[in-house]
């Protein structure tokens, strides 16, 4: 018998849900939000998913509404007696909250896996996690999925002389590193300095710059104040040309206008979170078909090992 699988999206992930339900070869199943007049608001899983396999697929970027329409999504499915629930996160908020880094302070990734595992989700499903470790914050199967299974043929397509992998700041550079060795390419790691969150004060470069075409690797651009210092420094150097491959596009603050006036060549993000604005200089690849692939190999029970190029 063919497995039953059903579809549903969150709100805020709509644009990118129909695209994979559509890759994936069904329509997006019916899921409607009721607000009401307070702020309140309830989710209802309008056809049947008993004995189904759920995939709820719902980035949890600001506001925390996403996340908490998420729980809400993974409670009804498991009431309404799915078979499987498999929350599928493109964009896992709070995942920068990994650890405790001063005293008195949460941890909120570990918090989100928690209320995840405790509303009925029996897998998770996301990409380029902001720390690796964070798969060990849950007690059930975590599929973490990488871009560079599509920013790799993208760099590759463009054939690039002199190509050179970089990181923006330190916490980066095993991803550089990693990127830099399948790409059989140079390496250069960039070292910030900040007053505060958010505000960068200094930035400097370890590596070869000069007449390099400059390749940044990070897993989320926020204000893009690091990335574009890092860019402008390039070049002020010497570099080429500078583009920047960058999974998670949050984009906050000034961020669009800091890309526009620096010095970067191109930006390269997925569609983990969808733009606020268009840009020139932003290019967006979708992560639709990859989440579809993986649908099916998980539904099938086949490896999904090809999706994990780093």
């Amino acid at each position: 018998m063919a497995e039953h699988v059903k579809i549903f999206s969150g709100a805020a992930t709509r644009y990118l849900a129909e695209k994979i339900a559509a890759a994936y070869g069904q329509p997006l199943g019916n899921c409607v939000l009721s607000k009401f007049s307070d702020g309140e608001f309830q989710t209802s899983l309008e056809e049947t998913v008993r004995g189904a396999t759920v995939f709820l697929v719902q980035s949890t970027f600001p506001p925390t509404d996403n996340l908490f329409e998420l729980l809400l999504m993974v409670d009804a499915a498991k009431r309404a007696s799915a078979k499987e629930i498999i929350a599928v996160l493109p964009y896992y908020g709070f995942a920068r909250q990994d650890r405790k880094d001063q005293p008195r302070v949460a941890i909120g990734s570990k918090l989100v896996a928690d209320m995840l595992a405790t509303a009925g989700v029996d897998r998770v499903m996301t990409m380029d996690l902001h720390a690796d470790q964070i798969q060990g914050f849950f007690n059930v199967p975590v599929d973490h999925l990488y871009a560079s299974t599509m920013f790799i043929p993208y760099i590759e397509s463009l054939k690039l002389p002199n190509l050179t992998m970089a990181a923006p700041d330190m916490g980066g550079s095993k991803r550089a590193n990693a990127y830099a060795k399948h790409l059989k390419s140079e390496i250069v790691i960039c070292y910030k300095q900040r007053s505060k969150a958010n505000v960068v004060d200094s930035i400097t470069a370890i590596g070869e710059i000069e007449g390099r075409n400059i390749v940044l690797i990070d897993d989320i651009i926020d204000t893009g104040g690091t990335l574009c210092k890092a860019a402008d420094m390039m070049m002020d150097r010497g570099a080429t040309s500078v583009r920047a491959l960058i999974t998670h596009p949050v984009l906050s603050g000034k961020a669009y206008e800091n890309v526009e006036k620096s010095k970067i060549t191109e930006l390269i993000v997925t569609d983990t979170i969808p733009l606020k604005q268009e840009s020139s200089k932003i290019k967006v690849l979708s992560v639709a078909n990859m989440f579809a692939d993986v649908f099916h190999r998980v539904v099938n029970y086949e490896s999904i090992s090809n999706h994990f190029i780093m």
